[in-house]
């Protein structure tokens, strides 16, 4: 499922902000604003398994090209390849959508190497957000 958030219901959009408030803040101890003005005008990925939403992504048009972020795997469904799934899922939407135009994502750096199988490449140093190690990467086409 890919849909703005104006094209969410409630309970979907209410599922969605439950699942990234429990990877991210809670699983990751990371007290910060989860839920965001970007989240006004973002693409949301959703992978469902057992009616159960297990993988999700937000996609968001910035003015230096589209960026995609927040992915998360569910802890019950972990170990299932579904981020990879979910990335594949992702790129395809961006590249249907918005063909042409760079991706680049702001990825935990400890990610680097999954998100390079992808084509993804390192330009920026390692930096701090949320207290957690990031660094920039972009899509070498």
């Amino acid at each position: 499922m890919i849909k703005s958030t104006n094209e969410l219901t409630p309970q979907e959009l209410i599922t969605i902000f439950q699942a990234r408030t429990a990877v991210f803040v809670v699983e990751q101890d990371c007290p910060y604003q989860e839920v965001d003005e970007a989240d006004r005008e973002a693409l949301h990925v959703c992978l469902e398994e057992a009616s159960k939403l297990a993988a999700y992504a937000r996609i968001l048009v910035e003015p230096d090209g589209i960026h995609f972020g927040r992915v998360l795997v569910m802890k019950e469904f972990r170990g299932q390849q579904l981020g990879k799934k979910l990335v594949s899922e992702t790129l395809a939407e961006i590249e249907r959508r918005y063909p042409n135009r760079p991706i680049i994502i702001s990825a935990q750096a400890h990610l680097t190497k999954f998100y390079g199988a992808f084509g993804f490449v390192t330009i920026s140093a390692v930096y701090l957000e949320d207290d957690i190690p990031h660094v920039d990467m972009r899509l070498q086409k």
